[in-house]
């Protein structure tokens, strides 16, 4: 008979021996993932700095106004023209119309090649204001010379005022021309009907240049005081050398101007568009 085992199990929990009974010190490595949780924790707090100096950056940008830039444009091939010096309100006074033909045009009245290449003065100069009379004094009122002109404009030297079946457009008129184009561009400058200081054009048949419903026309002269305000235009002086614009004795702040190659009489506005559209050069008759 096999002899029998008196010794006893093992336990199946034996007891741990503790750390004040081993003399060893508790383990101080770090837990696994640790140091990626640092790694995390460092980069959302990079993320969020970056946040915040973005948000920083837009809101100062937002308190940066844009400058504002605006042009109203009276035809899609416009050219670019100088920057005159823009006036803020509209000009007044009488400016002078027995000038010479402007520096740079031929005898003829047309444009020279510098001018049809460069259009406007590469740098306008306003016209000087006459001087004031002496007091008790009158000033002279300017008479315009009976010589036939023909008016030009600043930012298209090439182009005249012409006269086509009634109404005035800003037409390419030159030497080539047939002789009747460059009569119809051409007039004869006569004092205000409705104003002596102030100019009427005339084309010799009594007909004459008018406003109707703000568009530039020929009329025949009925005799009436509406007609002759609306065939009367005052000079003012202009931001371009040897240049005028035309002002509505009957509409005070309407000036000329071409829009689409038409004249027509609009507000006025200190836009450096409106400025060179609105002036003009009178020149030697063309015909």
């Amino acid at each position: 008979m096999p002899e029998r085992n008196t010794e006893s199990a093992p336990d199946p929990s034996p007891h741990l021996p503790q750390v004040w009974e081993t003399g060893e010190s508790l383990d101080q490595s770090p837990i696994p993932g640790t140091r990626r949780l640092w790694l995390a924790g460092a980069l959302l707090l990079a993320v969020l700095a970056s946040a915040v100096t973005a948000v920083t950056v837009l809101d100062e940008d937002r308190g940066t106004a844009p400058k504002d830039r605006t042009e109203n444009t009276s035809a899609q091939d416009e050219p670019l023209v100088a920057a005159p010096p823009v006036a803020a309100t509209a000009p007044s006074g009488k400016s002078g119309l027995a000038a010479p033909s402007p520096s740079g045009s031929s005898p003829d009245g047309s444009a020279s090649p510098a001018e049809q290449q460069g259009g406007a003065d590469p740098v306008p100069k306003p016209s000087a204001s006459a001087s004031k009379p002496a007091s008790g004094d009158k000033p002279p009122v300017s008479k315009p010379s009976s010589a036939r002109k023909s008016v030009q404009a600043v930012n298209y030297p090439d182009r005249y005022w012409h006269l086509g079946h009634d109404s005035v457009r800003l037409d390419r008129v030159d030497s080539r021309s047939s002789s009747r184009t460059r009569q119809e561009a051409s007039f004869k400058l006569v004092p205000g009907l409705a104003d002596a200081g102030c100019v009427s054009f005339s084309l010799g048949d009594g007909r004459y240049l008018r406003h109707a419903q703000f568009r530039l026309r020929a009329d025949r002269h009925d005799g009436s005081e509406l007609f002759e305000k609306d065939a009367t235009f005052c000079p003012r002086p202009s931001a371009f050398s040897d240049a005028v614009m035309l002002e509505s004795v009957n509409y005070r702040g309407r000036f000329l101007r071409h829009s689409d190659f038409r004249l027509r009489l609009d507000p006025y506005d200190s836009s450096r568009l409106y400025q060179a559209d609105s002036a003009f050069r009178l020149v030697k008759g063309l015909g």
